[in-house]
């Protein structure tokens, strides 16, 4: 039985060994292992309670930065890096992360500042002038991209991030034959998750455009949905070779590619995947066929579902809004898209196209930014048609119900090129590659017409251009 409370025990308690403050510097090391193995709730602790002991001492505030900026705290992480650098304005690692931290916030002046001032104290350090390569393209600056990354890859051959950097300039530039080569390193980026299960992928090859004999051959859609819509035009060039062959592509893509492909064989899970001799992404495929950009095969028309179609058309009866011009919507991509920051806007910096007389437009947006769409809708100018779309089956019947889509650089964009249709892309400064530089068309699909801006972060003057171009659209209705 215990005691009352106020009974005190028969034997004192052992006396507790004193606590030990551990040195700053060690702590200092642990948080730095922590933060680098990525435990962040380690890391975290252990910085803040430096960071109120050492307050001035720059490797505490450099840490703290990097904290603060893998914990998505941007603006505190750039203060406290820049701290760093004040009291030891000649530390090359802190002038490196900051350029990165700049151009991750948008200030690209600052950035390529940093980046010269750390290649300057530190010209053996590919890691600098990857970023600094990474920070010209941004800037549109491709010759220099291209020169700081190779500079980046004689130091370490092996550098993943610098062979794609160079793929990307040179695929941007149309010189297709270095820029497919380099392409291949994408799938050695950190991060990037690899292509198929290891166990699957165990022992066998990726496929290098010969016969396999007996074996199947199979072909994986990669990386987001626009690219399978984008690189799905090459599917008959490998069927051509006589190979048995399959297609592992995710469920939202399947039904698009068995209307294409009505006799090749469709997985959507790993689990069902057949036995095979050898695999190729499609992505990988414009390597294989050798394509350039006077060889780009045909788009690979997608034609809506009959009844589908019917029933959008049905939805979308503009006719009964004075002959309204319908243009179709899209203002928001994947958000973990690695340039989501720079290709999405807000619907509201769609403002100007809800203003024009004549037109009504139709939100064809899916996702978490799908829910701006209610708050302009009071306007009377907007049709939120998003909840009624389930699929891209849904997608492909409300775009051919619609006179023109306006759209930044998401799988819709595809879509509408690969329906034919009149479609209006808004690009970021340093567009993605396959957009080509400052050309107002795409090869890949002649139907869109490329909007781009003339400064980074500056969406006013291609809206501009828009607004001015639907004075002289007309649809074939």
């Amino acid at each position: 039985m215990l005691p009352p409370d106020d009974v005190q025990p028969a034997v004192s308690p052992a006396p507790q060994p004193a606590m030990v403050p551990m040195p700053a510097s060690l702590m200092l090391a642990i948080a730095t292992r922590a933060e680098e193995a990525g435990r962040l709730d380690e890391a975290e602790p252990l910085t803040a309670h430096l960071l109120r002991a050492l307050p001035q001492e720059p490797r505490v505030l450099h840490l703290a930065g990097i904290v603060a900026f893998r914990r998505d705290r941007r603006v505190q992480a750039v203060e406290l890096v820049e701290q760093a650098i004040i009291r030891e304005p000649s530390n090359a690692l802190y002038l490196r992360n900051i350029s990165e931290m700049y151009r991750v916030v948008g200030r690209l002046d600052d950035a390529l500042a940093a980046a010269r001032r750390a290649v300057a104290l530190q010209p053996s350090d590919p890691t600098i002038l990857h970023n600094q390569a990474v920070i010209h393209q941004e800037r549109g600056e491709v010759e220099a991209a291209l020169t700081c990354a190779r500079r980046a890859i004689s130091l370490r051959p092996d550098m993943a991030g610098a062979h794609f950097a160079v793929a990307e300039a040179q695929l941007a530039r149309g010189d297709y034959a270095e820029g497919w080569e380099e392409y291949e390193w994408r799938f050695r980026l950190p991060g990037v998750p690899p292509l198929m299960p290891a166990v699957l992928q165990q022992g066998i090859q990726q496929w290098g455009g010969g016969t396999l004999g007996q074996g199947t051959l199979l072909l994986i859609g990669d990386q987001g949905f626009g690219d399978v819509i984008q690189f799905c035009r090459y599917i008959p060039w490998v069927l051509s070779k006589g190979q048995p062959t399959v297609l592992a592509t995710s469920t939202e893509m399947a039904p698009l590619m068995r209307r294409l492909f009505p006799d090749l064989p469709i997985v959507m899970n790993w689990s069902e995947c057949p036995a095979f001799a050898a695999y190729c992404p499609l992505s990988g495929l414009p390597r294989l066929h050798g394509t350039r950009p006077d060889t780009i095969p045909p788009v690979l028309r997608i034609a809506p579902d009959t009844d589908r179609a019917a029933l959008w058309r049905t939805r979308l009866d503009l006719a009964a809004r004075a002959g309204d011009l319908g243009i179709g919507i899209v203002w928001a991509g994947r958000p973990t898209h690695r340039n989501d920051r720079n290709r999405s806007i807000r619907l509201t910096t769609l403002a100007p196209l809800a203003a024009v007389p004549g037109v009504t437009l139709v939100s064809l947006q899916k996702g978490e930014m799908a829910a701006e769409a209610a708050a302009f809708a009071g306007s009377g100018r907007l049709i939120d048609a998003a909840p009624e779309i389930a699929d891209y089956e849904d997608t492909v019947a409300a775009i051919a119900a619609l006179d023109l889509i306006v759209t930044v650089d998401t799988s819709v964009a595809h879509l509408a090129g690969a329906m034919g249709r009149h479609a209006w892309v808004l690009l970021p400064y340093a567009a993605d590659w396959r957009w080509f530089r400052q050309r107002p068309d795409s090869p890949w699909y002649p139907s869109l017409r490329l909007f781009r801006q003339v400064a980074p972060a500056r969406w006013d003057e291609p809206l501009a251009e828009i607004v001015n171009a639907l004075g002289s659209f007309s649809p074939a209705r």
